[in-house]
């Protein structure tokens, strides 16, 4: 097994060069499909998830693999270290030319992360993550989050909705961002204080932005407080609440009040 951080140097350059493929496709000419759901997926997807599927496994041919773009192998359930990853966070943004989009890239060891990156090209700014080792933006190691109250927050476009109709609120509902890495990597980095999403997020959304949240003294779970476990036969997630640890009962109980969230 490979040092950690050697795990998180291998992640972080090639997040980093994934990031210059999409970087390629922003703005210009990208071939559009679309999946179940109606859920875009486009040229630069496959591009940057297939780049990224060969240089890691080829680094790391025993780590398992979980990617939005590639079909599931069960055969990850049994690997101990596992590559989770969302070539590009933010699609329908990124198609329609906003920057809050990322590549996302992280290890989850034991059913949780462990190392996580996320590369925002388009807003020059690199996310890196592991384990008790903190957490850094460009380099910079991240401020340890002591905030207890909810000033602010965002959500899906839905959920937006229902809190700015919320006649007794006291924090201010910031615009919708495309990429939920980037919402939380946004709690992470004091740009909001909250962020919160409706059940139907995948592992790949979440994992990298987990550890650097975690990494910084914050708490990603579900609307009961329970943590959210990786590396599960059916990686969907749950109702997801994001804050610092001191501000997530607040959090909770706003989120209850205001019944966005079951």
């Amino acid at each position: 097994m490979h040092s950690l951080q050697d795990d998180l140097d291998l992640i972080s350059l090639a997040a980093r060069n994934a990031g210059e493929i999409a970087l390629d496709f922003f703005g210009s000419k990208n071939d559009v499909w679309h999946k179940h759901g109606n859920s875009p997926v486009s040229e630069a997807d496959y591009a940057v998830d297939k780049f990224l599927k060969e240089t890691l496994l080829n680094a790391r041919p025993n780590y398992g693999w979980l990617s939005e773009e590639t079909e599931d192998n069960t055969d990850r359930l049994s690997s101990k270290r596992l590559f989770v990853v969302d070539p590009i966070d933010g699609t329908r943004g990124f198609l329609a030319g906003h920057k809050q989009w990322c590549v996302s890239v992280a290890i989850v060891e034991a059913q949780s992360p462990i190392a996580g990156v996320l590369n925002c090209p388009a807003l020059e700014e690199h996310f890196v993550a592991a384990k008790e080792q903190g957490a850094f933006l460009n380099g910079n190691r991240m401020q340890i989050l002591d905030n207890n109250d909810i000033r602010s927050m965002t959500g899906s476009r839905k959920l937006i909705e229902v809190m700015e109709e919320s006649d007794d609120k006291n924090y201010t509902v910031l615009p919708f961002v495309p990429s939920l890495a980037y919402r939380v990597a946004m709690v992470a980095n004091r740009q909001l204080d909250a962020a919160v999403a409706r059940p139907g997020a995948h592992d790949w959304d979440l994992a990298a932005a987990d550890i650097i949240l975690s990494e910084v003294g914050g708490k990603l779970t579900d609307i009961n407080s329970f943590a959210r476990l990786y590396n599960q036969p059916t990686p969907r997630s749950g109702s997801l609440i994001a804050s610092s640890i001191s501000a997530h009962s607040n959090l909770v109980d706003l989120a209850k009040a205001g019944g966005f969230l079951h």
